[in-house]
């Protein structure tokens, strides 16, 4: 298994619980989740436009509602709901679908008016909104918690964890994996899990594998408010509130509020360094829709990956023409609150089990076989499974 992020540590304990033990989780950094895990904001929703991404909200969603009695980990977990606005005809339409189609997989979501989203989050500014929709068993997750969950029940159930260790290259022979080479010395094997979030590309090609995912900057700041500000100024629950046009977002953090916006401009990077430049952009749209930003003080700010793939939809199952090799990549900025089904779903592929999952929509040669169209939707057409949190 190459990664200890949430991915890797999901399907390294999904495996130890159908009895596959004999599994090693290569994690170059010294702790687990400190990549692109640690560095997102926490949320978990059944929003989404494509079925295959709805059902695995609603699979990971209910084991996180469980996980304290299921993996043994209490975790920080906060159903305040997610809270999406729409400024436009084009948006609400599209929209409206959505709810059709997640209504129809048993999802209670809400339709909504400015009035009813600015009730639902003090502060709000919802001059120009058209629409909203809300689902109150969308939520706030602790990232660390889940990934410490997964990885302390695996290792209690025979599997190894090496931190602090790099993986420097793979060995295929006819096509198949056959080994790993390590900074610690080599492994033997004959299955190899890539659950290297962002660095997916890079792993893949050692074993001679083509995958298409590329790593995208986002950032996220803190603001603080005064004591006298905060209540009726800004949401007192961890509701996350999310402008569709622009694709700011933000949610109450501790007495804080934590916010972020997508940067249209932003070209694949592994440069995780703050761009204060860009907190101006930010700032100009935030203080529309939650004007007391306008008078906030930004306390801290960091910047992580998301690991995008051509349609912003995951790749999960076998790699294309490398027998061995299994691939959970590409989740777009939506990995950590999928990372409990996809993780059981890739385990049962390994194990040679039904995954009762329809996994052709995330095969991994769906790009090769339409390179036309995989082009066309890197622009952006699905923009509501791309950029948010």
């Amino acid at each position: 298994m190459v990664g200890g992020g949430c991915m890797g540590a999901s399907v390294a304990y999904h495996l130890a619980r159908r009895g596959i033990t004999d599994v090693v989780v290569v994690e170059r950094e010294k702790m687990l989740g400190t990549g692109s895990t640690g560095r997102n904001a926490g949320g978990v929703r059944h929003q989404f436009s494509h079925e295959a991404n709805i059902r695995l909200s609603i699979e990971s969603i209910a084991l996180l509602e469980r996980f304290a009695d299921e993996v043994g980990q209490a975790i920080d977990f906060h159903q305040d709901g997610y809270l999406f606005l729409l400024s436009s005809s084009q948006s609400v339409e599209t929209f409206r679908r959505n709810v059709a189609l997640q209504r129809s997989l048993g999802v209670e979501v809400q339709w909504l008016d400015g009035a009813d989203a600015a009730r639902l989050a003090p502060g709000l500014n919802a001059d120009e909104v058209l629409g909203a929709t809300f689902c109150q068993r969308d939520g706030i997750a602790d990232p660390n918690g889940v990934t410490m969950g997964f990885a302390r029940a695996a290792q209690a159930l025979g599997v190894s964890i090496e931190r602090d260790t790099e993986v420097t290259g793979i060995r295929v022979e006819r096509d198949r994996i056959t080994g790993v080479e390590t900074s610690r010395g080599a492994i033997e094997t004959r299955r190899l899990v890539n659950a290297a979030g962002p660095y997916a590309r890079q792993v893949g090609l050692m074993a001679g594998a083509e995958v298409p995912v590329d790593p995208y900057r986002r950032h996220i700041f803190i603001a603080t408010l005064e004591p006298v500000d905060r209540g009726t100024r800004m949401p007192a629950s961890r509701i996350m509130v999310i402008d569709f046009e622009t694709t700011f977002y933000f949610h109450r953090e501790g007495a804080g509020l934590l916010f972020g916006m997508g940067d249209k401009h932003e070209t694949p990077t592994f440069d995780t360094t703050v761009q204060w430049d860009f907190l101006p952009q930010v700032i100009e749209v935030a203080v529309t829709r939650l004007p007391a930003l306008a008078e906030a003080s930004i306390s801290h700010a960091w910047a992580g990956l998301y690991e995008v793939t051509p349609d912003a939809n995951p790749i999960i199952g076998p790699a294309h023409g490398v027998d061995g090799l299994f691939l959970i990549n590409g989740f777009s900025g939506h990995g950590f609150q999928h990372s409990p089904a996809a993780g059981r779903v890739l385990a049962d592929v390994i194990a040679g089990r039904d995954p009762h999952f329809d996994l052709q929509p995330f095969a991994a040669d769906r790009f090769a076989a339409r390179p036309a169209d995989a082009a066309e939707t890197r622009t952006g057409a699905v923009p509501g499974e791309r950029y948010f949190v």
